[in-house]
């Protein structure tokens, strides 16, 4: 290992330490890992019998990618017990409490002593991460345990240091430890083989079975039925301030409100004093969804819970994904699954190759400011043809690319057979 690296580790730590005086989340990142040998160590020893498979993700996104094949090797081999790690605090407290694995946990940090303790006591039989976590530290101690390692639903772009001629070499190694990789693209596949790395399969992204799958249940929310009933509607899934800043005089334009459309609205993260501000700030006449059900005047129904968002978008016309301008964007798949033009902020989408393919093929739009989005929704609202059109496209796209957990769990079967 670089001697160097093992340096910059315990640089960033104490960067998240010195932080946490007066960040949040980097308080809940430090927290999170403070005394993790011993904490960790009482929570294994509460686990049942089996073979540990250890699944690592970053954050919430990840984890939705890394959900369909937990939940299928759970049903595939119930004597599996599952380990699940989070890097980011946001998706660790979001999943903290998930089912489908008998211990979540965070990430410890990557140095030499904690990767080996961290193994030790897990005693993984295979190990999967998600997209692009590539802590250098764990996977050369995997490799060196020849424990197997899978990394799916990966995605590669030309600029990445992976593929630098004059420093490449020490990234690419993290690459080599892993026994398998399922990349989203062909383009990602290329970029691999160029610099030799393999195994390389083009499988997709498991997402796509995961937005399959709840589409296909009852979603079982008859306030938002009731709200929604006979009039067109837009669904607005993880909101953030950048992004309430162009829809809410797109919202309040004239043209749009006269088309009699209702708005189901879910923040990315809830602040009771932000829904205030954004309330008392807007023309649109809003209601919370704590608050039970909405008067027959409102237009706008806050959702001040969590978990339901990839069940609202069933009850929509089309849809609003947020993070496209700064934070970058989130799930749109959600959203296309059921056959819906998706939007989102024209900033922040480029690293999603979902959101190139929609696009592409006309089932989503990127809107640069509210000017844009307004003109857009009114198209979209008056027009029927073009709506359905864009509907279609958005859900043939996602039928079409199902299948990438399939692929995914032939691997673990293969080692966990053998």
């Amino acid at each position: 290992m670089n001697p160097l690296y093992p340096v910059a580790v315990r640089l960033m730590g104490g960067g998240f330490r010195l932080a946490a005086l007066f960040n949040p989340k980097a308080r809940q990142w430090a927290q999170g890992r403070k005394n993790w040998y011993s904490r960790l160590s009482q929570q294994v020893h509460t686990l049942r019998p089996g073979r540990r498979v250890w699944f690592h993700v970053a954050s919430v996104g990840e984890f939705e990618q890394a959900r369909p094949v937990l939940e299928a090797l759970r049903q595939q081999h119930p004597d599996v017990v599952v380990v699940l790690t989070f890097f980011s605090p946001s998706g660790y407290e979001l999943r903290k409490n998930y089912d489908g694995a008998e211990l979540v946990g965070y990430l410890p940090e990557d140095t030499p002593a904690n990767v080996r303790a961290f193994l030790d006591l897990i005693g993984p039989v295979a190990v999967g991460w998600v997209k692009y976590e590539f802590w250098h530290g764990y996977l050369q101690e995997l490799h060196r345990r020849r424990i197997p390692a899978v990394l799916f639903c990966a995605i590669f772009r030309p600029g990445q240091p992976f593929f630098n001629k004059n420093y490449g070499g020490f990234f690419r190694k993290s690459l080599r430890a892993f026994d398998q990789i399922f990349v989203q693209n062909e383009s990602s596949a290329r970029l691999l083989q160029a610099v030799e790395i393999q195994p390389v399969t083009v499988a997709g992204d498991t997402r796509f079975d995961r937005v399959l799958a709840v589409a296909a249940q009852p979603a079982g929310l008859p306030v938002i039925a009731a709200f929604a009933a006979g009039q067109p509607v837009l669904v607005v899934g993880s909101l953030w301030a950048a992004d309430w800043a162009v829809l809410r005089p797109a919202l309040e334009a004239p043209a749009v409100r006269a088309t009699g459309l209702r708005v189901v609205a879910a923040p990315h993260e809830i602040h009771a004093e932000e829904l205030a501000r954004w309330t008392a700030g807007t023309a649109l006449t809003c209601h919370r969804y704590s608050q039970g059900p909405p008067p027959p005047e409102a237009s706008l129904l806050w959702i001040d819970n969590v978990g339901m968002l990839s069940r609202l978008y069933r009850y929509g016309t089309l849809a609003y994904v947020g993070g496209g301008f700064r934070e970058g964007l989130h799930n749109i798949l959600e959203a296309a699954v059921y056959g819906q033009p998706v939007l989102f902020g024209n900033r922040k989408y480029r690293a999603f190759q979902e959101a190139h393919d929609l696009l592409a093929n006309g089932g989503a739009v990127a809107v640069a400011d509210a000017a844009d989005l307004e003109r857009h929704l009114l198209a979209l609202l008056t027009d029927e043809a073009l709506r359905k059109d864009r509907a279609e496209a958005a859900r043939r796209y996602v039928q079409a690319h199902a299948g990438a957990t399939g692929q995914v769990m032939k691997w673990f079967d293969e080692k966990l057979i053998s």
